[in-house]
């Protein structure tokens, strides 16, 4: 009996993004599953040049944008390689990874540190659209790459999800993500979402949770997602260590 040994397929770029971007988004994606590792060689220029078909200028475009992004550095001697440590998730990131499926990179993992119905304080009631009081749920995580603490963050829920989402309730991971648990159990499509950033010290309760001394420099974040009705899904406010870009792409349209 005979088989035949299917052909090698060459990535092909497409003609949505421009060329540079898909490639950039393809190697990304490789870093966050753990196809390349910290400390792993990514293709050379030229290599890329060869692979995707492109111009040199492009690819030279690839390789510097992701430099720019803190995902790649410079080695003498070896080539360029990868360095997730100086690149932070955004909330965007984390909300489009769990409803495609995957959630954290190879080398991340979550420790849920809370989960319970709380009075919600002054300024997560506004956040919610709910009367400061109005019974919350608050779920707490510190999320670690490589075994150190890199970010700390409470997602704030209407406590009317206690009764559709009941593990929301359970201080352990939800094997699907937040977000897409809570729109299998509530229906609750995540169709828009808003950041806030800022430069903060860290208090003591983010020294407690990060292991960093107290006052030192933190990026401090809230973040809402809405349903396309307008309504809060999820308020979110996190807090992760200094040296690391947090990066968001956009389109921009008149």
């Amino acid at each position: 009996m005979f088989t035949t040994k299917e052909p090698h397929v060459s990535p092909q770029v497409q003609r949505t993004d421009p060329p540079y971007l898909q490639v950039v988004k393809h190697i990304k994606a490789e870093i966050e599953s753990g196809v390349l590792q910290d400390g792993q060689r990514i293709d050379s220029v030229r290599k890329i040049v060869a692979k995707w078909n492109i111009s040199l200028a492009t690819a030279t475009k690839v390789v510097s944008t992701l430099k720019a992004e803190g995902l790649v550095r410079s080695e003498p001697g070896v080539g360029t390689i990868v360095t997730r440590e100086q690149a932070a998730a955004s909330a965007k990131d984390r909300v489009v990874r769990s409803m495609e499926g995957r959630i954290y990179a190879a080398n991340e993992r979550a420790e849920i540190r809370a989960a319970e119905l709380v009075p919600a304080p002054e300024d997560v009631a506004d956040a919610l659209g709910l009367p400061a009081g109005t019974n919350v749920i608050r779920r707490q995580r510190v999320t670690l790459r490589d075994d150190v603490p890199s970010s700390a963050s409470t997602s704030w829920f209407s406590g009317d999800l206690a009764g559709t989402a009941p593990l929301l309730l359970e201080a352990r991971r939800l094997p699907q993500g937040t977000p897409k648990y809570v729109e299998e159990q509530a229906g609750l499509v995540p169709a828009v979402g808003k950041d806030q950033l800022r430069a903060d010290i860290a208090s003591e309760e983010d020294s407690a949770a990060l292991g960093i001394p107290l006052g030192s420099p933190v990026l401090r974040k809230q973040n809402w997602v809405f349903s396309s009705e307008g309504d809060v899904i999820e308020f979110g406010q996190s807090v992760s260590v200094a040296r690391r870009w947090t990066t968001y792409n956009y389109e921009i349209s008149r």
